[in-house]
């Protein structure tokens, strides 16, 4: 099963970089829809959705459901959160998981007043202190997208998931034209930071779809294990870049010009 937990985190944390005008914002209301693949091997598809805020209130959601031969994953995730200049305020986390093994639910709830967050992952509970800079492991997505477009070179982030806090850090490697049945994408490449090189993960994101991840892959002792790729996205309001031939304002169509959270060390 480490496969699909692998495939979730990743996935969960697929969404700096240089600054460049981005023609969306990551708060935009979106869907994404994303092919998983162990390999060569299609084990399925995940999906995010952040429909339009109520009184400031956002709800981002994010499904997948996947399988390998007779295994299979299906998660359910669901941030709620609050924005203040920038800066997005988690306010209460769930996430359903069923399949293979044993299902287990894992759900915090931020007392912003009290300071504190109470944690519930299977059938442990916790407590611990919250502090500004502190996540759930699907909004933080946002933040992080969020804080590249404001030009921030400070990437380092606290997630608490799994009933623990971990710290991730990354590092922009370069500017890269990413090609993908979907459409070509102008990227650009972000590495997660790790104290060795045994496992390695890259992502690419668009800043002319406001930071949206196009593409993510994983690496085990140089062997591709994971290859996440944005099949298409839908912003509600038509994104202003056109191409030569036609604009994404068709809601299957994923592409910059016509015919993209990740396991700890």
């Amino acid at each position: 099963m480490s496969i699909f937990k692998s495939a979730f985190m990743i996935s969960s944390f697929c969404a700096i970089a240089l600054s460049a005008q981005a023609d969306e914002s990551p708060l935009t209301p979106h869907t994404a829809e994303y092919q998983v693949n162990y390999g060569s091997i299609e084990l399925g598809k995940a999906r995010y959705q952040l429909p339009a805020p109520q009184d400031n209130l956002y709800q981002y959601r994010f499904d997948s459901d996947v399988s390998l031969l007779m295994l299979w994953d299906k998660r359910t995730v669901i941030s709620t959160f609050s924005e203040e200049g920038g800066q997005l305020v988690p306010m209460r986390y769930i996430h359903n998981r069923s399949g293979t093994g044993s299902d287990y639910q894992e759900q915090s709830a931020y007392v912003l007043d009290q300071k504190l967050v109470h944690s519930r992952y299977k059938d442990e509970r916790a407590k611990f202190p919250y502090t500004q800079d502190l996540f759930d492991p699907l909004m933080v997505q946002l933040q992080f997208r969020l804080d590249i477009m404001k030009g921030s070179d400070k990437l380092h982030y606290k997630m608490l998931k799994s009933g623990e806090i971990d710290e991730y850090d990354f590092k922009v490697v370069s500017k890269e034209r990413m090609v993908l049945p979907s459409g070509t994408y102008e990227t650009v490449k972000i590495e997660v930071v790790r104290d060795n090189d045994k496992r390695q993960t890259f992502f690419w994101m668009s800043p002319k779809l406001g930071y949206l991840p196009v593409r993510l892959t994983h690496f085990e002792k140089g062997s591709k294990q994971l290859d996440i790729q944005l099949l298409n996205y839908h912003y509600s309001e038509p994104i202003m870049a056109q191409t030569d031939k036609q604009t994404t304002e068709q809601p299957k169509v994923a592409a910059d010009t016509p015919p993209q959270m990740p396991p700890k060390s």
